[in-house]
């Protein structure tokens, strides 16, 4: 039994080690870590479920790699981005941004907004070889530099909340222009979630800074 224990408490030591470092708090929190390596209950539902959870987030970040890095290699090999739209781009950029800048500012996991920021990475890649393949390189040059400018701005604690709430509000009305195909229907659904999109955002602007009072307040007016 004494034997036991000590093999126990061998393997418990062991786990503390750089297995521990690699999954607390990337795949699994503390507690997680100790129920399966500690006291190993590998069968723990709720523990099972944020690695399961973690796990896709995480697959999801990798496979965004392979999204647009394909296209980024076409238009290299072919020096050439002939048939893609400069603002469609942008306007995709712009989406992936808001996505970024929101998950960051609420402190959301890696994993749940990781996949927006390879993909961000890809795309502005994507527009720098368009302005390059047509004559502009230093136009792509400058605006690689004016969009990290832009970034680092909003990411940092100038940006009011509201901005930042503001502009991931754009996302979809944002991804709808840029992939408009002159069909009627995506006319309409984009004219739509504009207009819902633009009233929550006038109402966070236009009661941010209202005082709400407290009920004792309400009940000596």
């Amino acid at each position: 039994m004494k034997r036991r224990k000590r093999s126990a408490c061998k393997m418990a030591e062991e786990a503390e080690g750089p297995l521990k470092q690699l999954l607390v708090p990337f795949l699994l929190p503390e507690k997680c870590y100790d129920r399966f390596f500690i006291n190993l209950d590998l069968v723990d539902v709720p523990c099972l479920k944020i690695l399961i959870s973690k796990g896709l987030g995480f697959g999801i970040v990798a496979g965004s790699l392979l999204v647009k890095l394909p296209q980024v290699f076409k238009i290299m090999r072919v020096k050439s981005a002939e048939g893609l739209s400069l603002q469609a781009v942008l306007l995709e950029l712009v989406a992936l941004t808001g996505t970024i800048v929101y998950s960051v500012a609420n402190s959301f996991p890696f994993s749940s907004w990781g996949e927006a920021l390879f993909l961000m990475l890809q795309t502005t890649a994507i527009c720098f070889l368009i302005l390059h393949y047509k004559g502009h390189t230093m136009r792509g040059v400058a605006l690689l530099g004016i969009y990290v400018l832009i970034l680092l701005v909003l990411l940092s604690p100038l940006t009011p909340k509201a901005v930042v709430t503001l502009l991931q509000t754009t996302n979809m009305p944002a991804v709808i222009m840029g992939r408009e195909t002159g069909d009627p229907l995506m006319a309409v659904t984009f004219i739509v979630s504009s207009i819902c999109n633009g009233l929550i955002a006038f109402q966070l602007l236009y009661y941010w800074n209202v005082r709400i009072p407290h009920a004792w307040e309400k009940k000596h007016q």
